[in-house]
Formats: C-alpha cells, sequence, structure tokens
C-alpha cells in the first residue's frame, strides 16, 4: 500500500464519518426488487474488469454526494494502483435531498449507452464544485459535458430524459437499500460491507484467499 494512499484513505475516512451522518436516504422513493439482491449485477458499469474475478468491489454513489466527491481521489488511485487484478464497479444511489443527483445519474447513464460511462463519471466528480449543491437544474451542464465528450446529441437527449434510463436508476437504489445502503458512499468488497479506510485492507485479503 503506497504512503500517500494510506494517509488519503485515512482523512477521508475520519471525513466521510462525519458526512454520512447528515446523508440520509428517502426510502419512499424505490422499493427493493423480488428475489436475491446482488451487490453487483451483469449491466452494472465497470471501471476495472478483472479477468479472473476473484475480486469485486462495489461502489454505491450519488455524484452530488460531498463524501463521494471527497472519496473520488482516493478510489481513483486506488483503481490505478490494482489496475485488471480487480473489478470495480460502480451503482447509482441518488440521495433525494440533492437536487441534482437524478439528474446527474441520467447524464451519466445516457453516456453509458454511446460507451462513455467511465468519461461522464470523472467529468462529474471532477467538477462537482461547479454544479453540486444548489437548487437549480444542471441539465445544461450535464449536457455541455456530454457535448465535449463527443456524443451524439440527439441519442443524449433522447435517452437522458428516458424512461428507461430512469428506470434503471431507479432499479440500482432499490438494490442498494435492499442491501441496506442509507447513505453514500458505500463500498462493497466481495459482497461484503466495507469501509473506505479499510477498503484496501479488504481488497489485500480478497486478493490473498
Amino acid at each position: 500500500m503506497s504512503t500517500n494512499l494510506k494517509v488519503t484513505s485515512g482523512v477521508l475516512g475520519a471525513a466521510l464519518a462525519v458526512l454520512l451522518l447528515i446523508v440520509i436516504v428517502d426510502l419512499t422513493e424505490s422499493k427493493a426488487p423480488a428475489g436475491t439482491v446482488a451487490a453487483v449485477r451483469d449491466d452494472s458499469h465497470r471501471l476495472n474488469t478483472a479477468a479472473d474475478g476473484k475480486v469485486t468491489v462495489v461502489e454505491f454513489l450519488d455524484f452530488e454526494c460531498e463524501a463521494c466527491g471527497a472519496a473520488f481521489p482516493a478510489v481513483e488511485r486506488l483503481r490505478a494502483e490494482y489496475g485488471d487484478r480487480i473489478t470495480y464497479a460502480v451503482r447509482y444511489f441518488p440521495i433525494a435531498s440533492h437536487a441534482n443527483a437524478y439528474s446527474a445519474a441520467h447524464a451519466a447513464e445516457a453516456a453509458a449507452r454511446q460507451g462513455r460511462f467511465t468519461e461522464m463519471y470523472v467529468k462529474l466528480f471532477e467538477n462537482q464544485a461547479q454544479w453540486g449543491h444548489t437548487e437549480e437544474s444542471r441539465a445544461s451542464v450535464f449536457a455541455g459535458y456530454a457535448n465535449e465528450l463527443g456524443l451524439d446529441m440527439a441519442k443524449y437527449n433522447t435517452d437522458v430524459t428516458s424512461a428507461e434510463v430512469a428506470e434503471r436508476v431507479k432499479s440500482d437504489a432499490a438494490d442498494g437499500a435492499a442491501l441496506g445502503v442509507r447513505g453514500t458512499p458505500t463500498f462493497f468488497v466481495n459482497g461484503e460491507l466495507t469501509e473506505l479506510d479499510g477498503l484496501q485492507a479488504s481488497i489485500e485479503k480478497a486478493l490473498t484467499r
């Protein structure tokens, strides 16, 4: 484990513990699906993919969540460090109190339908301070990101407001609620709930099993 990642994870872990106290999920917006709920599904978006499938990390996130934004740099360093030794999947869990959380998730999903999920994921987090935490709609800002990424804007504009995209986001959130997710970011390593400050240790343990 690198010194920088260890220090960053420790600091962020303390900060996230405070932030998560104020991130409360409105569970009335989605119902858990019937049957067994998995932390990761076949259609979940994977930022890293391990050929052996031995270790899978899943993050339930909200693009407008300050704690997720604070965790983003450490997550990116962790993904870079482990590369294709782990699968890293992210799933939507918009918090109802964040005015643009669903809109941001819809933008990411619309980008995913053109094969550009990772790029939109990065755009949203790297620019969170500029668009987040306002009651004003930021849909036009997200469309601007899509344009910068070179997406087919006619398709993007159709997808981002479609019932299919909205349902896809709600499906992730419903799975999260069924798994006991109450705030973001929430991490699972091979299906086991894991805190950010213990994430790397859990990965290392899983890799050696």
